[in-house]
C-alpha cells in the first residue's frame, strides 16, 4: 500500500474549496476565508487508514496555470469541487476541468476523481441526477459526494472517500463498462484461489476458507457467517458452492459483489496480503525479500521450507505415485507467470522409468536452485505463496545461510548439507555419462537424452555415516584457458579421464597441476570408461602415481556401462571427502574409512527408503 496520500482540490472560484479544507481542519465553518489554504498533511494516526495524508488547494488567483499543471501530475486523487447551486460549476466539470487533467496526467496511469458538490446547505435538492450521467461516461470518477463546509456534513467521508480511492482504487479492478472484474484482477485471484485450495480439490472447504480469512483479516469466520457467504453464492451462481465448498466460480463472485457494493478495500486487502502491488503485479519487496549472503557462505532449504514444498509436491500429485506427469507439473506451475523448469530439469535430477520428476527428484531440484540461485528460489516460494501459507515473514525464513568454509575448515565439521563438486575431464573423457550415472541412468538409457535437453549439472541424495546429503555435479566446460571463479568454487573437484584414451589424462593432470594443486579442495581422479581394456596415457607418469606423489586417492574406476543401475559408492566417497577435507591421505585411502561411510549410507537408506514408504501410505 502506498506510504501517503496526495489529495488536490480543484474547481471553479468561489465553489467552496478552501472553506472544506479549513472545516476538516478546525472542525467549525471559518468566518475569514483566504483566497487558498496552505498545505496541511494529516498525520497517519489519525487517519483510518493509517497513512499520511497531505491536501493541496488550488486557487486562480494566486496560482499560475503552470503551477496547477504540476500539481495535478504529483497529485494521488484529485476532488472537482463544485457548488449545487450554480449550474455553470456543475457544466466546467466535464468542459474544462476532466479535460484539463486528461491532459495532464499519465494514460496509462489516470488519477483517480472524486465529485464534490458544497454548498448542500443552500438547496433542497439533490444535484445527483445531473451528476449520474457524469459519472457514468468517465471510468476514472471513484464517486460523488454532496457535502456542506458550513455545516459540516460529509466533510471527513469526502476525505476518507478520497483517501480511499488511492488506496483501494477500482479501476485496476472493475470495469464499470462490463459491470465485471478486469482479467487482470481475475488472474491474481484465481492465482489466491489457488494457492488457497490447500488439499487442490478445486473447493474452498471451511477449514481453507477459514485459514483465508483469518490470513487476510486476522479474524476467523463463525460457522454461520461462513454458510451465509454460501447462501448468497447459492442464491446467485449454480455452480458457485459444490461440495459444501466456494469454487472458483464461487471465489470471484463474492469479489465481483463486494467492488460492486463499494467494499473494494476488501478485494485490496486480499490482493495485497498475497504480494499484489497497486498495478496488480506481484510486488518486488514481495517476491525478493532481503537476504544478506556473506562470501564463502552457502544458501540452502530449511527443515519449514521443506515440510512446505512436500505439501506442495503431496498437492499435485494426484495418482499418488511419488512421481509428477507433465500435467501434474503443469498443475504445479499454475501459480507461476511463466514455467520455471525446462526439458533439461529431467536430465538434472531423477524421473521414473516414464521420465516423470520423482518425488525425491523435485526436492533435489528445489535444492540445486536454492544454492545455485536463491534470488530465483525465493521468487519461486513467492509465487506458491510459502510466507502465508507457512505462515512466516517472508520467503527468506525458508533460507539457510551456512557458515564460512573457512570456520568449517577449522571446527573440522560442518553443518551443510549440499556439498558442489566440479566435474573436469576433456571432450569425450566421459564427464556427462559420469554426472547421469549418479541419477541411476546407465548408457543405454544415457543415449536417449536429447542434446538439446541435455544438462550441465546432476543432483541427487548420498549418505555419509547415516547421514542425508545432497551432491551437486557441475560438468565444467573443457576451455583450459577460460575457467571462471565459478568453475573453481567448490568443495571437491572431480577429474575424468578416458583410459581408452592415451591423450585424456593429460588434460586431468594440467588442470589439477595450474588451478588445484596449491589449494585446499580435495580432488579425486575417476578412471572412467573400465569396461573398456586399459591403454598407456602418453604422459611423464602413470595416473596412479601422479595420485601418489600429489597426495590424491588412487584413481577410482568407473563404467555407466552396465544392465543394471551403475554403482553409487563413488559418489558417497566424493561426498564424504568434501565433508570431511582435512581427513588426512592415510586415512582416505584406508578401506575402513570408506567402509564405515558406506555401510552408514546403506543402512540408512534402507531405513529412510522404509519411512518414506509409511509415510506415503499415511498420506
Amino acid at each position: 500500500m502506498r506510504k501517503d496520500v496526495r489529495i488536490l482540490l480543484v474547481g471553479e472560484p468561489k465553489v467552496g474549496k478552501t472553506s472544506l479544507i479549513m472545516s476538516l481542519v478546525s472542525e467549525e465553518f471559518p468566518d475569514v476565508v483566504p483566497y487558498r489554504a496552505e498545505e496541511i498533511t494529516i498525520p497517519a494516526d489519525v487517519t483510518p487508514e493509517r497513512v499520511p495524508t497531505h491536501i493541496v488547494d488550488y486557487s486562480e488567483a494566486e496560482q499560475t496555470d503552470e503551477q496547477l499543471f504540476q500539481e495535478i501530475s504529483k497529485a494521488n486523487v484529485i476532488c472537482i469541487v463544485y457548488a449545487v447551486n450554480n449550474k455553470k460549476s456543475i457544466e466546467k466539470v466535464t468542459s474544462h476541468w476532466i479535460p484539463l487533467i486528461t491532459e495532464n496526467t499519465d494514460k496509462d496511469s489516470r488519477v483517480p476523481l472524486i465529485l464534490v458538490g458544497n454548498k448542500s446547505d443552500l438547496v433542497e435538492h439533490s444535484s445527483m441526477e445531473t451528476i449520474l450521467p457524469i459519472m457514468n461516461q468517465y471510468s476514472e470518477i471513484e464517486t460523488c459526494v454532496e457535502c456542506s463546509a458550513k455545516n459540516l456534513k460529509n466533510i471527513s467521508e469526502l476525505f476518507y472517500y478520497a483517501q480511499k480511492a488511492v488506496l483501494h482504487p477500482t479501476g485496476p479492478l472493475y470495469c464499470p463498462e462490463k459491470k465485471d472484474m478486469k482479467p487482470l484482477c481475475v488472474k491474481a485471484l484465481t492465482r489466491i484461489f489457488k494457492v488457497s485450495d490447500l488439499d487442490n480439490d478445486g473447493n474452498l472447504n471451511d477449514n481453507e476458507l477459514n485459514f483465508f480469512q483469518r490470513t487476510c483479516f486476522n479474524t476467523p469466520l463463525e460457522p454461520q457467517a461462513l454458510e451465509d457467504v454460501k447462501n448468497v453464492v447459492r442464491k446467485n451462481l449454480i455452480d458457485g458452492v459444490c461440495d459444501n465448498g466456494l469454487t472458483l466460480k464461487g471465489f470471484l463472485f463474492l469479489h465481483t459483489l463486494f467492488i460492486q457494493r463499494g467494499r473494494h478495500e476488501t478485494t485490496w486487502t486480499v490482493l495485497r496480503r498475497f504480494g499484489y502491488d497497486d498495478d496488480l503485479e506481484l510486488n518486488q519487496d514481495y517476491l525478493f525479500p532481503p537476504l544478506k549472503i556473506p562470501p564463502d557462505c552457502t544458501t540452502e532449504l530449511n527443515h519449514n521450507a521443506y515440510l512446505f514444498l512436500q505439501s506442495v509436491f503431496d498437492k499435485h500429485d494426484k495418482d499418488r505415485d511419488c512421481a509428477l506427469s507433465p500435467e501434474e507439473l503443469r498443475d504445479l506451475f499454475d501459480v507461476f507467470p511463466y514455467m520455471p523448469w525446462g526439458p533439461d530439469v529431467n536430465n538434472t535430477v531423477c524421473t521414473n522409468d516414464q521420465g516423470w520428476i520423482t518425488y525425491q527428484g523435485y526436492l533435489s531440484q528445489w535444492t540445486l536452485t536454492t544454492y545455485l540461485d536463491v534470488q530465483r528460489c525465493l521468487e519461486y516460494l513467492g509465487y506458491l505463496g510459502y510466507s502465508i501459507i507457512a505462515e512466516q515473514e517472508s520467503q527468506a525464513a525458508g533460507i539457510t545461510v551456512t557458515r564460512d568454509k573457512k570456520i568449517d575448515l577449522q571446527k573440522r565439521q560442518t553443518q551443510r548439507s549440499v556439498f558442489r563438486c566440479n566435474v573436469f575431464g576433456d571432450i569425450g573423457s566421459g564427464k556427462s555419462g559420469f554426472l547421469q550415472a549418479f541419477l541411476g541412468r546407465n548408457l543405454m538409457r544415457q543415449k536417449t537424452i536429447k542434446e538439446e535437453h541435455r544438462s550441465y549439472y546432476a543432483i541427487n541424495t548420498t549418505y555419509v555415516y547415516g547421514q542425508e546429503k545432497y551432491l551437486l555435479l557441475h560438468e565444467v566446460f573443457p576451455d583450459f584457458d577460460y575457467l571462471s571463479d565459478a568453475d573453481l568454487a567448490c568443495d571437491i573437484v572431480c577429474l575424468v579421464y578416458d583410459i581408452s584414451n592415451p591423450y585424456s589424462f593429460e588434460y586431468c593432470a594440467k588442470v589439477f597441476k595450474q588451478y588445484f594443486m596449491d589449494s585446499k579442495t580435495p580432488c579425486m581422479m575417476i578412471a572412467a570408461k573400465s569396461d573398456l581394456p586399459e591403454v598407456k596415457q602418453m604422459y611423464g607418469c602413470s595416473p596412479l602415481e601422479f595420485c601418489r606423489r600429489h597426495k590424491m586417492p588412487p584413481p577410482q574406476s568407473f563404467t555407466c556401462n552396465a544392465a543394471s543401475a551403475p554403482n553409487r559408492d563413488i559418489y558417497t566417497k566424493l561426498t564424504t571427502m568434501a565433508m570431511y577435507p582435512h581427513v588426512s591421505q592415510a586415512d582416505l585411502k584406508s578401506s575402513t574409512f570408506w567402509l564405515r561411510a558406506s555401510v552408514g549410507a546403506t543402512v540408512f537408506a534402507v531405513l529412510g527408503f522404509a519411512m518414506y514408504r509409511v509415510l506415503l501410505k499415511t498420506r
